[in-house]
């Protein structure tokens, strides 16, 4: 027997878990889930295709990257706990673990397989994941916390203002995205 949908994202993303809140985690996944159902991604497609089409010779995969993201964000996060205390803004850790796993997942809408090769799909020109990853976790009733790191975390949040669970998210996001560049 298969693997559920499920199964398989908590298998690449076991960062999940980390989500105290069961509502908020069953919705997380539940986005994982439609997102993978979108374009049949498999399991070893998703943990093969480089997690950016913006630069040449990416070595960093998708899960690799959203996985990174997700623990740097929790690091920063305890970091700040530890040397502030009870001055540190106050930053709602399921929240910044359900946005930081879900800000790239409209990148399999966006994305497709052509000739072996992942490529920006027609649907991808016009929408980019920020949009599509709101869209979803709209759809699925996460907290609009949590849409809020998705909508932002890229070029589409320049200018706005943004909640700490988005700061957090943005500049973990960058570190990598900046090192392969």
């Amino acid at each position: 027997m298969s693997d559920s949908k499920r199964d398989i994202v908590i298998r690449l993303l076991p960062e999940v878990e980390l989500i105290k809140d069961e509502d908020l985690k069953n919705k997380t996944i539940a986005c994982w889930e439609e997102a993978i159902e979108f374009r049949g991604w498999t399991e070893n497609l998703l943990r093969n295709i480089p997690f950016t089409l913006l630069a040449e010779n990416v070595q960093i995969m998708f899960i690799d990257h959203v996985r990174a993201c997700c623990l740097m964000c929790i690091a920063c996060d305890k970091v700040l706990d530890e040397v502030h205390g009870a001055k540190k803004t106050k930053v709602n850790r399921d929240y910044l673990i359900s946005g930081s796993l879900l800000a790239d997942v409209g990148k399999l809408l966006e994305f497709e397989i052509i000739d072996g090769k992942p490529n920006k799909s027609d649907y991808g020109k016009h929408i980019r994941h920020p949009f599509s990853g709101v869209g979803l976790a709209f759809k699925h009733g996460l907290p609009s916390e949590v849409m809020h790191v998705i909508a932002t975390h890229s070029k589409e949040g320049h200018g706005e203002k943004l909640l700490p669970e988005s700061i957090i998210f943005h500049h973990c996001d960058f570190i990598d995205f900046d090192l392969v560049r």
